[in-house]
């Protein structure tokens, strides 16, 4: 989801809802405690040079109970992250705090809920590193015999 979209959907909303992956509700008394643009340069594994940036909202929550944190005012938040630091209108990564790490998700939209999305690893030069290209999954029902000449010990088996 990008900056432009989150802002359009909270101009619809009467309260900010984040669900985790695992189904879970992020406690609604949360914070959005930073917006920023980070901006990964890196090499692949294949020698290619990248870039990458992402506009990063981080959600904490603490003892503070009372207080919620309300659509008009993210989008303040928002605004003055764009004003301030030239943010453009890039995809949105959200860190949140779980058990032991912090989790970094992107972020989509169900009509209702903010749902965070698990972000995965992968190798971004699989034909430069060696990786096998991914086999197709044939049911062993569905196999038919294309060389119907085929025996024992003849070599096409």
């Amino acid at each position: 989801m990008k900056v432009s979209a989150i802002k359009a959907i909270l101009q619809n909303l009467e309260t900010i809802v984040f669900q985790l992956p695992n189904g879970d509700f992020v406690p609604g008394h949360f914070h959005v405690t930073e917006v920023g643009m980070i901006t990964k340069n890196f090499i692949d594994c294949g020698g290619t040079i990248r870039k990458e940036e992402v506009v990063n909202f981080q959600l904490w929550e603490a003892n503070d109970y009372d207080h919620s944190l309300h659509p008009e005012k993210l989008i303040h938040i928002i605004d003055l992250s764009i004003e301030k630091l030239q943010i453009p209108d890039l995809e949105i990564e959200v860190e949140y705090q779980m058990a032991s790490t912090i989790g970094k998700f992107d972020l989509e939209f169900d009509g209702k809920h903010f749902l965070l999305i698990s972000k995965l690893t992968d190798c971004l030069a699989k034909d430069k590193c060696g990786v096998p290209q991914e086999k197709p999954k044939v049911k062993i029902g569905e196999w038919k015999v294309k060389n119907n000449n085929c025996t024992p010990n003849s070599g096409c088996c």
